[in-house]
């Protein structure tokens, strides 16, 4: 078996900020190859402030979202699209994109990555 069995709630996994690029945006790295020996996908869950947003960015690996609470968009390729509790999104290797809270309240949504790709979004 690699890594180690886990279970527990996410607000045990500690919110780091995600910088000045990325103003009002919190990640927790749920499942992760450093903290629990995940050796193929890491499981992230991003926090989003009203008025926050992630920076326009592409990057060489796929991304895939399940959206879990408030209002948001999310540009892909220069179109953006409205998101809502329940949406799921693919972000293709390549793609150009950024996600922004359009809501009074946090914007929060799962993003999964190859372990590989340890960038903030």
């Amino acid at each position: 078996m690699t890594g180690r069995p886990k279970v527990c709630h996410y607000t045990e996994v500690p919110l780091q900020e995600v910088g000045a690029e990325a103003p009002g945006v919190g990640v927790r790295w749920v499942i992760d190859e450093e903290h629990d020996g995940a050796p193929n996908y890491a499981l992230r869950l991003f926090e989003i402030a009203p008025g926050g947003h992630t920076p326009d960015h592409a990057h060489p690996w796929e991304q895939e979202n399940f959206i879990l609470e408030g209002r948001g968009r999310v540009m892909l390729d220069g179109v953006w699209h409205d998101l809502e509790p329940g949406d799921v999104v693919f972000v293709p290797a390549d793609c150009r994109h950024t996600y922004e809270n359009t809501g009074d309240a946090p914007f929060k949504f799962l993003c999964g990555i190859p372990v590989n790709s340890r960038l903030p979004t």
